[in-house]
């Protein structure tokens, strides 16, 4: 197959960039490769039969149209201090304007009109100093939430007007390697598992999301395609009671708050908060399940969850972040038989592992029913575990009640973004015809920030 534009992978980076081109007029083709099945087609079993069946080829939550995306907690950060480091490469203010211009393409399409976290200024005051007697930092960001299930709706809406535009979307087909002769990618090699097929592009977009972090972390090294490793993620997803969250809920919606606990002094940070959401699963290679929240529009749970993460550098001579994390996963995964691990704050402070009649006796029933109680710091790192201990007690004086006895951690959290492909401002690579973007460049980190280094993309393939 012959074409203009190849792009790899239909989560929000590579969707934008094929809609901006077609925003700005370009006539160049464009084929859209993704895995995974177009979104309406994509059906998580669990919902019916109350445990993850651990689906084949690959997670529902994870794979298809819009990626992740489609199955997440749907919330748009609309500040450019969220997100990443796309600042960073491009400038604060083109990133802050393309947001903006982002967010009206989502109104466009049906987001919801409200933004959450706007005004209630005394409130938030009283939330920041709070914060900053803690040690930590809160950073108030606006969100607008698009939800579970209404994100699905509107991935379907941009779906169709790609299709009626001329886009080329091969679902069900996954990129195995990019074709590289002297410096220049000429494409990509595909299969779906009976055929193989070769797509020869001028330009390759590479935009595979966490999903695919390890996979391009492996081409990188394998065709010296500049990289280096980045920040991994390591973390837990902490569930409480509505009641305890209400005002941090009611004022922000979500608090991101960042700290750098003793000893180590390792940045920890709060992330993907969820009013009335659930704890959720999600399935990657290998069999490795890694917990996530979802927060639905119309569907509402007694709880709130969100994550807490631990970031890790690495020096030499160890340059796999990634490969680091998934043992990690798979460690934890071993102690709950292939589950996700759940145990109760009080019991970790009291050196013991919880047991599933003393999660039946809380206050604070677990909305993912089938996470295995147990141990989490059999398997969680040292470092990492002594960090999210000191940083919870930290957001228990912003969050009277965050760190109670029946406190639930569930384990593994783990964020697949950490390595970074070198990139000019252009979102150009060392490899002429290549561009990474999104969450797996490592430049990105959720919803918003890769779909605006998407429109970046695809405003530079129409000027072309």
């Amino acid at each position: 197959m012959r074409t203009d534009v190849v792009i790899v992978g239909a989560g929000p980076s590579g969707i934008f960039t094929a809609l901006e081109m077609l925003r700005r007029g370009s006539r160049k083709k464009i084929v859209l490769v993704e895995k995974g099945r177009p979104v309406e087609n994509r059906r998580c079993p669990k919902a019916q039969t109350g445990v993850c069946m651990n689906c084949k080829p690959y997670c529902h939550i994870t794979t298809g149209f819009s990626g992740a995306g489609a199955f997440s907690d749907g919330k748009l950060s609309l500040s450019y201090e969220v997100g990443g480091d796309l600042p960073s490469l491009v400038g604060e203010t083109l990133v802050q304007d393309t947001i903006d211009y982002t967010d009206r393409i989502y109104l466009e399409f049906g987001a919801d009109t409200h933004v959450e976290g706007l005004g209630n200024t005394e409130k938030v005051k009283e939330i920041r100093k709070r914060a900053i007697r803690a040690g930590l930092k809160l950073v108030d960001c606006p969100i607008r939430h698009l939800g579970t299930e209404k994100a699905q709706d509107i991935y379907y809406a941009i779906e169709q007007e790609l299709s009626r535009r001329g886009v080329e979307m091969l679902f069900g087909y996954e990129c195995t390697t990019l074709l590289l002769s002297d410096g220049v990618c000429r494409g990509v090699h595909v299969t779906d598992g009976r055929t193989d097929m070769d797509i020869e592009a001028d330009t390759t977009v590479v935009a595979t999301g966490r999903r695919g972090a390890d996979w391009l972390e492996r081409i990188c090294q394998e065709n010296g395609i500049a990289h280096q490793p980045g920040t991994v993620d390591i973390g837990v997803r902490v569930e409480v009671r509505n009641e305890v969250m209400e005002t941090v809920n009611e004022t922000l919606y979500e608090s991101k708050l960042v700290g750098y606990p003793k000893p180590f002094k390792n940045k920890v940070r709060t992330f993907c908060q969820n009013p009335g959401g659930f704890v959720s699963q999600e399935n990657y290679d290998n069999d490795l399940a890694v917990v996530n929240g979802h927060s639905y529009k119309e569907r509402k749970s007694d709880n709130t969850n969100l994550s807490i993460l631990c970031s890790h550098n690495f020096n030499q001579p160890f340059n796999q972040p990634i490969a680091y994390a998934q043992k990690v996963g798979e460690l934890t995964n071993m102690l709950g038989a292939g589950h996700i691990l759940v145990q109760r704050y009080g019991d970790i402070l009291d050196g013991k592992r919880t047991w599933q009649k003393e999660l039946s006796r809380s206050n604070l029933r677990p909305t993912l029913p089938d996470a295995v109680a147990g141990d989490i710091t059999a398997a969680m790192p040292y470092r990492a575990m002594v960090n999210i201990l000191g940083f919870i007690r930290a957001v228990d004086q912003v969050v009277p009640g965050f760190a109670s006895t029946e406190t639930l951690l569930y384990s593994p959290e783990l964020k697949f973004y950490s390595n970074r492909v070198k990139m000019d401002e252009t979102l150009s690579t060392s490899i002429t015809g290549l561009h990474c973007l999104g969450d797996s460049s490592g430049w990105t980190r959720g919803l918003m920030m890769a779909s605006v280094m998407g429109v970046l993309m695809g405003r530079r393939l129409a000027g072309e």
